[in-house]
């Protein structure tokens, strides 16, 4: 569908962040004539006054920076083929690389300052946004390199960032995929778009044809892939030599500030709560009819599959209702998102796939949508409704130094909004069939984002280790890790097919090394948030609405225990698959 032919009310409106390309124009102008004030102040960051004055006018053109990156990027991805808008994104990107080499001196002369210095400066209530900013300088000390090795280090991103990009050409350009046959003998062409819906398709030929095409693809350049990824291992490596690290996985949790151990407990907690997953698994089989069920088996619908639709302003009203438990001030905010169009709807030519929340600060948040009325997007409506929310709350509570959070909590809100979406189905369904859907609804959840996320994790760990203890990381090593790790975590019960080994070079994740994880701890907070606050738990309620203004004025761990989520503890992960081990039993008994 042509974008001018849907409604208005059905669009975002991007007006709030610029009226018009001009007004977009004049800002890009004003960014690009006095960036360089910022400069003026290199060599001179040694006392009170220069500094507080620089990290303001670096704040200044920061956020305007944002802004104007945020819009362009919108209006790319309402619409691809608009390439007004395309050069507008190609010049911020362009004078957003430029500035951040301009101004790498400020992190470098402040982290040359005396730490008794920089300390007291974090202490007088001038800087006190940016008190945090100071104290950060002062953690990383020990991790940072001289002025002008920092600087030499700021151009590597110009090449070191591009094994992910080689992978997405592979992934989008190269790889080729063997066309499919369903039961009937029917032939499919397969490719990426719409390995989901046949992995989903009740034709367990199908489904088991893709699974073999899709993964089977991958072996083909199976090598190649493989260097890509050693690639970027190996780069994750000499970023945390060169910043005195242990190894990649300490990097990359030391810049989130979260501590190994919670990605150790996951890992632990996971592999000994493993027959809870098996049970499901078996449960599954039972459903589906089967003699024995097969890994590609897992995202088929269940005989109570549900084929429900629902008009977006239908879908809207049942989210409302589902989140009425979370305050009137947040039910009056949410329903702005729709009353001031926060949110662009439906499908259009050109239009980005897929769905986002996304804003700038000083603006409200804009959710994109590609709306098609089952109850998956009644449920990705909530999801992003979530991280909106989310937004909305750190921005108004916080200045913009502090509003931002760490990607380590940056899914719980929105999973919060789907799991007390999904309770609130619950709570309203009255035949075995509705029940059994929803809980096998939470039951994937559960499979795909803890299951298969926290093997990812695993796997993710043992590729960086295997090549910073000089172990064997060929192709070969890589497969047969990847395919002995599936057997442990599905157990005997469940039947592989040999594509599986491959699967792993097929995940864009992880070229952004050590991310998966955190959608595992996500859910299993989400899930212990949203289970206590359904359950009447005003401490979580309250706890969890002052979260959500927190921005990052405390760590990542910190913040979830103001939510009395505490992921150092074994009891947080303890509660969620005890939950799961009891729902596993109101699941049997229904079937």
């Amino acid at each position: 569908m042509e974008r001018e032919k849907i409604e208005e009310k059905y669009k975002w409106d991007l007006t709030q962040y610029f009226k018009d390309i001009n007004e977009w124009e004049n800002t890009f102008n004003y960014v690009k004539n006095n960036y360089k004030d910022v400069c003026q102040f290199e060599h001179k960051l040694n006392n009170e006054k220069d500094i507080l004055l620089c990290l303001e006018k670096e704040n200044e053109i920061s956020e305007k920076l944002s802004l104007l990156y945020v819009y362009a990027s919108l209006k790319t991805k309402e619409n691809s083929t608009n390439s007004i808008y395309q050069n507008l994104l190609n010049k911020i990107e362009k004078l957003s690389v430029e500035i951040s080499e301009n101004y790498s001196f400020i992190e470098s002369e402040l982290n040359d300052l005396d730490d008794e210095f920089l300390t007291k400066l974090s202490k007088n209530p001038k800087y006190k946004n940016y008190d945090l900013f100071l104290l950060d300088i002062i953690k990383f000390k020990k991790h940072m390199l001289s002025k002008n090795e920092e600087k030499l280090l700021a151009k590597t991103g110009l090449f070191s960032g591009q094994f992910s990009s080689i992978f997405d050409k592979i992934d989008t350009a190269d790889i080729k995929f063997d066309d499919i046959v369903d039961s009937q003998g029917n032939s499919y062409q397969m490719n990426n778009s719409v390995y989901n819906r046949y992995s989903q398709s009740s034709d367990r030929t199908l489904r088991k044809n893709a699974f073999v095409s899709m993964n089977g693809a991958y072996g083909k350049l199976n090598q190649t892939i493989t260097e890509v990824y050693l690639g970027n291992i190996k780069a994750d490596s000499f970023y945390s030599q060169i910043r005195k690290f242990k190894n990649s996985l300490e990097a990359s949790m030391f810049s989130e500030d979260v501590d190994v151990s919670v990605y150790n407990t996951l890992l632990e907690s996971v592999n000994d709560n493993l027959d809870k997953f098996h049970t499901y698994f078996d449960l599954k089989r039972q459903i589906l009819g089967l003699d024995k069920i097969a890994v590609y088996d897992m995202r088929a619908p269940s005989s109570a599959n549900l084929e429900k639709t629902y008009t977006y302003e239908e879908a809207f009203e049942i989210v409302v209702d589902a989140l009425k438990v979370l305050g009137e001030d947040y039910i009056t905010v949410l329903k702005s998102a729709k009353d001031d169009r926060w949110i662009d709807v439906f499908t259009n030519d050109g239009k980005d796939t897929g769905a986002f929340s996304w804003g700038a600060y000083g603006k409200h948040p804009v959710v994109l949508l590609n709306y098609e009325s089952t109850i998956n997007d009644v449920f990705t409506l909530a999801h992003e409704l979530g991280h909106s929310m989310h937004t909305y709350y750190s921005n108004k509570n916080q200045v913009s130094q502090k509003a931002g959070y760490e990607i380590f909590v940056a899914e719980v809100a929105s999973t919060v909004n789907e799991m007390l979406l999904l309770n609130y189905f619950l709570s309203k369904a009255t035949s075995k069939e509705e029940k059994l859907y929803y809980l096998d609804y939470l039951f994937k959840m559960f499979y795909s984002t803890i299951f298969r996320q926290t093997l990812f994790a695993e796997f993710e760990e043992h590729a960086h280790s295997a090549y910073e203890n000089g172990d064997d990381t060929t192709a070969q090593a890589l497969n047969g890790y990847y395919y002995n790790l599936n057997q442990r975590y599905f157990g005997e019960k469940v039947e592989l097919v040999d594509e599986i080994k491959y699967e792993w070079s097929r995940i864009p994740h992880f070229y952004t090394s050590f991310y998966v994880y955190k959608y595992a701890t996500g859910l299993i907070s989400a899930y212990y948030i949203a289970n206590k606050i359904s359950s009447g738990d005003k401490e979580v309620l309250d706890g969890y609405r002052k979260f959500l203004t927190l921005g990052s004025t405390l760590d990542p761990v910190s913040l979830l225990k103001v939510a009395k989520v505490d992921l150092t503890k074994q009891s947080t992960f303890d509660y969620v698959f005890t939950k799961m081990d009891e729902l596993l039993k109101t699941y049997q008994s229904l079937i």
